[in-house]
């Protein structure tokens, strides 16, 4: 009598023991599922926002077409910060169609952000054109990558690079924040000169330098 008392009190301690780790088992699942759902929500939130930036950047410059060779190439493209390229706005189709394997210092830096060696003659096209006459120059940028598909809200550079005669040139960089709020920026200048055998480097006061600038960057976000 006594051992069949033992085996059903330690059965019915079985019993609850497995009863309990059930409805444990069942909180447990209800608690991940819950979590899940606020991570997917929390996710789905993110990309929502980040989908509804939307607005323009116009990137505007006087430029002034220089005579002789060697000169009024240039390029203006927009990078994150960490200094990826997002798209390229426009480049100087000279260049940009292969002009640069004869004269590798032409927008040199825009080449090799571009990796434009290994662009196809498609893409090329998209964002090259003829030089153009002196006057007012503007570049708009729709906040997409150069796949199409829109970028996050935060801070972008924006830069403009013009190859002033040979190995001179000047690259301007200004940073934008992309957000709610409408921004304006002035690009900053620095120039680089730089002689070569028959031509003497320029000076700060060369004719060259009135070929691009200044660079006003403006971004307004869509209402």
């Amino acid at each position: 009598m006594g051992i069949l008392f033992r085996f059903s009190t330690f059965a019915l301690m079985f019993t609850l023991f497995v009863l309990n780790a059930c409805v444990l088992d069942d909180r447990i699942d209800t608690v991940m599922s819950t979590v899940s759902g606020i991570a997917a929500e929390a996710e789905a939130g993110t990309g929502a926002e980040a989908a509804a930036i939307q607005g323009e950047v116009v990137v505007s410059f006087d430029f002034e077409r220089q005579s002789g060779s060697a000169s009024n190439q240039h390029a203006v493209w927009i990078e994150d910060m960490d200094g990826n390229l997002v798209k390229t706005l426009y480049a100087s189709n000279w260049t940009a169609s292969g002009g640069y394997k004869s004269r590798p210092d032409s927008i040199a830096l825009w080449v090799e952000k571009s990796n434009l060696a290994s662009l196809s003659k498609q893409e090329v096209d998209a964002v090259s054109g003829a030089t153009p006459r002196t006057g007012a120059l503007s570049y708009s940028w729709d906040l997409t990558g150069a796949d199409g598909a829109g970028v996050p809200g935060g801070e972008y550079k924006v830069l403009v690079e013009g190859t002033l005669r040979w190995k001179n040139y000047v690259v301007y960089t200004g940073v934008i924040n992309i957000g709610d709020k409408p921004e304006t920026v002035q690009a900053v200048a620095e120039y680089n000169y730089e002689g070569i055998d028959r031509y003497a480097a320029l000076t700060d006061s060369a004719t060259e330098n009135k070929m691009i600038g200044p660079v006003t960057v403006v971004y307004t976000p869509s209402p």
